[in-house]
């Protein structure tokens, strides 16, 4: 069993370098970052910062040219790409700025998915989905299709799907890039109340100092290096 003063996520040393040609880009250099259980950390940052290349990062999406990540206590450094896919699928959520979700799906069956991947019975992975969208205030609109929600709802649904595996954590890539000012507020209020209410930490990229300043924490990135936080 993880100790719970385990991180949720940390790195340690991250550098990322592209070699193109003969140019060599240092995208990201010596970033070591913690994001404790149950916190919400808001990653910001000028575009070109290394922000979503920090995030792909951390989310084992993408290899550091040196470096290592710890996901739930488990080094990642090392591991196979079907055990790092292991780690991702139990410990990990992901919420992008597009939310991705399967036009031809009720609400429930995207958010569901997830767990039937995984080959869950599927009237458990239904029933878990139904509680998650419940937390997301969609339980009345799981039996809509994508194009029958708005944009703040088919959101909501990506939120609800990135929660249903109960990770330890959410990496969430500018979550509120897509939404009107209105729906982003509302949106920034449920973010807050599903890190209060499951204890699940998040970690979000945003260029929005709204949503940032209502983290616990603010990393600020600055030429893939972090400059505080």
């Amino acid at each position: 069993m993880t100790d719970i003063l385990t991180p949720a996520l940390q790195a340690d040393n991250i550098v990322k370098v592209y070699d193109e040609g003969p140019a060599r880009i240092e995208v990201l250099s010596n970033v070591s970052l913690s994001v404790a259980r149950g916190e919400m950390v808001a990653i910001v940052g000028a575009s070109g910062s290394g922000k979503s290349t920090l995030l792909h990062i951390l989310g084992l999406l993408d290899v550091p040219t040196s470096g290592s990540v710890s996901v739930d206590g488990q080094l990642a450094v090392g591991l196979s790409e079907s055990r790092k896919s292991a780690v991702r699928n139990r410990s990990l959520g992901f919420v992008y700025q597009f939310h991705h979700l399967l036009p031809e799906f009720s609400a429930l069956d995207n958010v569901a998915m997830p767990l039937i991947v995984r080959r869950q019975d599927r009237d458990q992975a239904r029933e878990a989905a139904h509680e998650v969208l419940g937390l997301v205030g969609l339980a009345a609109r799981e039996g809509h299709f994508p194009g029958q929600l708005s944009g703040g709802e088919r959101q909501r649904v990506a939120l609800a799907r990135a929660l249903v595996t109960r990770p330890v954590c959410v990496l969430a890539d500018e979550p509120t890039g897509n939404l009107d000012r209105h729906t982003a507020h509302n949106m920034f209020e449920l973010l807050t109340q599903v890190n209060q209410e499951s204890g699940t930490a998040f970690a979000i990229v945003t260029h929005d100092p709204e949503l940032a300043a209502r983290a616990d924490r603010q990393l600020h990135m600055e030429n893939g290096r972090l400059v505080s936080g």
